[in-house]
């Protein structure tokens, strides 16, 4: 096993060479760590409660870089075994071992997901089950709305927690407009048992350098009182030819707790600026999709970048009514302010790689504000115990958004045609003022929702029942100012869902859910072929999805693996080419299977990854046209296979080494537009030494280690298949001191 584990990490002579300048490294450190006067190293443990909980954290998996379970919204944290639903937490180990500076960078490791952006900027998106889930909508310690829309910093969170499967009674509906596939919720760190004093210095490709500090402490005679500090800055070059990025953020934790008071607070800072970006790419209509480009190139103008700004905060409270209920109440809000010079390249032959573009320029301001309020009580009726909740949250949104054009200039993603920054266009109003965007956009929600689960049989039968009634309110006004669509639903999202403990490693469950999110608003342009929509900025109304899933878990102690396989129908819109106007007009079947494997098999080794089949259909389209075709940007497989490895002959070194494919895709609705396949290699080391009594960590990476030229995602905006291409090869190095 460990020659076969060697000889994957050294199949490329950049592995190999890799590999040789850390053996020696490691050996000549070895030998002062095994040496009998310097101290055995001990464990450092820090039990953080990332809520306002009194279970406090889910305890980490195994191998550490998975946890036994997470939060499920309204019924709490649960024990994966309990959880009638798929889910993973992933941990802070996991993300200081892979050195993952982005939530994106953790779910490389989800075979669920992939990873795609906004339609026309750089906003991550992440592709659950096959359908996209905005940035917009992931949760931050259980409240929408609150993570910086473009791109989140991993220094912040201890967990990234990710359920599939529909989800909206569970959560609440998500405001931004997704999440049929899955939700994802961040858990901010707090501070654990032990004091927390950690420094870390990054170098990576390009010169990008990072600084980061990590400070937690408790307070007071009985401990209750914890403040934990994260903050990073960084910039440098990306991997990408004249690409730069510059970041900044800071967060503070708070936490306190009495014997039945418990209070957490946040309050965070993020900044991102990036200089010339390489964008998104998409093909004309009636052509095949170019070869990829060289992975290190760039086709951005130099006059483009991107800009985001967000400040965020967060106060959280539970309380014991007795020893058998509980009460919370949570609130949150952002302010996000974003600014981009972008360009949006369309091809216009089949081989050459020529394009036509135009300089878009867009300014946004977000106003956000949620709360939730709950109680959770249990109880025993007839030998049938019951865990009740009753939940209630309120959603607002302001979104402010100016934007202007310029005419179309030509450019080539292989040549690219670098030209001076053209003026807006005499043709084109725009939208708003940039420097003062107004109000565009609006979106009101809320709900109250009532859950019950009845456990049967010595707790070998979990049964959960619930309802969440919910209200979507969004009202979108030209660009300035007057108000012109609005819509507002009400519907109900019913849950049922059971679990049957088979054995004390072995369960099976099965539910039925929905899934519910605002409607589209109708965008202002087509952009292939280039027309203006005749019902520009209209908001449509709310979607309703329909999921049923079956699936198995098993937990042999030190090594998990589950199955499941779901069913979901969604509405999908799409743009008429006749009447020219975006609506409601078909009808998304995604079915498929997900295996997965964590935890560590054997003293040495830990695994984490499976594989995803999915079947994503268009069942209904405009006419007909395209009933039966595989959707944009749905591959029928995704694996990820991922193992980390205790070098037994080397204390204190190991290795990893992560694998993934995507099979092919198609970037259009007729399924003509074909996307190729892609396979990634991602390895790692580190090693752990003691150095004048503090404890050192040491970690190197390289990803993409062949420097793979390819299409990494097809779409993520609902009829859109616009293509990004995959990051090329690259490394980091990190040195991590505890003091």
């Amino acid at each position: 096993m460990d020659a076969m584990l060697i000889s994957r990490f050294a199949f490329t002579p950049v592995a190999a060479a890799a590999l040789g300048l850390w053996i020696p490294f490691v050996h000549a450190q070895t030998s002062v760590a095994i040496d009998s006067n310097v101290p055995t190293l001990g464990t450092v443990t820090v039990n953080p409660s990332a809520d306002a909980s009194a279970d406090g954290l889910p305890q980490p998996f195994t191998g550490g870089h998975v946890a036994r379970g997470g939060r499920v919204g309204i019924l709490g944290n649960q024990d994966i075994m309990d959880t009638p639903f798929s889910s993973t937490s992933y941990t802070s180990e996991l993300i200081q071992d892979q050195q993952a500076r982005s939530i994106g960078d953790v779910l490389q490791n989800d075979p669920s997901v992939r990873l795609s952006r906004g339609y026309g900027n750089y906003q991550q998106l992440y592709v659950v089950r096959g359908f996209p889930l905005y940035s917009d909508d992931i949760a931050y310690n259980g409240l929408y709305g609150l993570v910086p829309r473009q791109y989140m910093l991993t220094e912040f969170i201890e967990r990234v927690e990710v359920l599939r499967g529909a989800n909206s009674f569970i959560n609440g509906a998500a405001p931004g407009g997704s999440g049929v596939g899955g939700s994802i919720n961040l858990l901010p760190k707090r501070a654990g048992s032990e004091p927390t004093s950690r420094v870390s210095f990054s170098t990576g490709t390009d010169g990008q350098n990072f600084v980061s500090t990590d400070l937690g402490r408790r307070f007071g005679p009985d401990q209750s009182t914890g403040l934990r500090l994260n903050a990073i800055t960084g910039s440098g070059g990306t991997g990408v030819d004249n690409e730069k990025s510059k970041t900044t953020g800071l967060s503070v934790g708070l936490d306190w707790h009495s014997s039945t008071v418990r209070l957490s607070a946040d309050l965070g800072y993020q900044e991102r600026k990036l200089n010339q970006p390489r964008p998104s790419v998409t093909v004309g209509a009636g052509l095949p999709v170019p070869a990829a480009p060289n992975a290190s190139s760039n086709f951005a103008q130099p006059w483009t970048n991107s800009n985001s700004k967000d400040t965020f905060a967060t106060v959280r409270s539970e309380v014991d009514l007795s020893p058998q209920v509980t009460a919370w109440a949570a609130i949150g809000m952002r302010e996000g302010n974003e600014n981009n010079v972008l360009t949006d390249p369309v091809t216009t032959t089949s081989t050459n790689g020529s394009t036509t573009q135009f300089r878009f320029d867009n300014a946004r301001k977000d106003t956000v504000t949620t709360a939730e309020a709950g109680v959770r009580g249990k109880f025993e009726t007839f030998g049938v115990k019951h865990a009740v909740s009753v939940s209630a949250t309120t959603f607002e949104q302001k979104s402010r958004n100016a934007y202007e054009f310029s005419d179309a200039f030509a450019s080539n993603i292989y040549t690219p045609t670098i030209i001076a920054a053209p003026a807006y266009s005499a043709y084109s109003t725009g939208g708003g003022v940039l420097s003062n965007p107004q109000l565009t956009n609006k979106v009101n929600s809320s709900s109250l929702a009532l859950a019950d689960t009845l456990s049967f049989a010595e707790d070998r039968v979990l049964l959960t029942l619930g309802v969440r009634n919910q209200s979507i309110k969004q009202q979108n006004y030209d660009y300035l100012g007057p108000a012109t669509t609005h819509n507002n639903d009400s519907r109900t999202s019913p849950l049922a869902a059971v679990v049957f403990k088979a054995s004390k490693n072995l369960s099976l469950y099965a539910n039925y859910a929905e899934g519910l999110v605002k409607g589209d608003n109708a965008p202002q342009f087509n952009f292939v072929p280039f027309y203006p929509i005749a019902n520009a900025n209209q908001a449509l109304s709310t979607y309703v999805s329909k999921q049923k899933e079956l699936g198995v878990k098993y937990d042999a102690g030190t090594f998990g693996a589950s199955a499941a396989f779901f069913t979901t129908k969604q509405p999908t819109a799409f743009v008429d080419p006749i009447t020219r106007t975006y609506g409601r007009y078909g009808e998304q079947r995604n079915e498929g299977l997900e295996l997965s494997v964590f935890g560590k098999p054997s003293k040495d080794l830990r695994l984490l990854g499976g594989v995803t089949f999915l079947d994503a259909k268009q069942i209904s389209s405009p006419g007909g046209a395209t009933d039966g075709r595989d959707a944009i940007g749905v591959p029928r497989q995704q694996w990820n296979i991922g193992a980390d490895w205790d070098v037994p002959s080397l204390r204190g070194f190991a290795l990893n080494a992560r694998l993934l494919n995507t099979s092919k895709q198609y970037a259009d609705s007729a399924n003509a537009q074909t996307v190729p396949s892609w396979t990634r290699v991602d390895i790692g080391a580190r090693y752990l030494t003691e150095v004048a009594g503090k404890l050192l960590t040491l970690r190197g990476r390289i990803d993409n280690i062949a420097n793979k030229n390819y299409w990494a995602s097809a779409g993520g905006y609902p009829g859109q298949g616009y293509l990004v291409v995959g990051a090329p090869r690259t490394f980091s190095l990190t040195a991590s001191v505890e003091f």
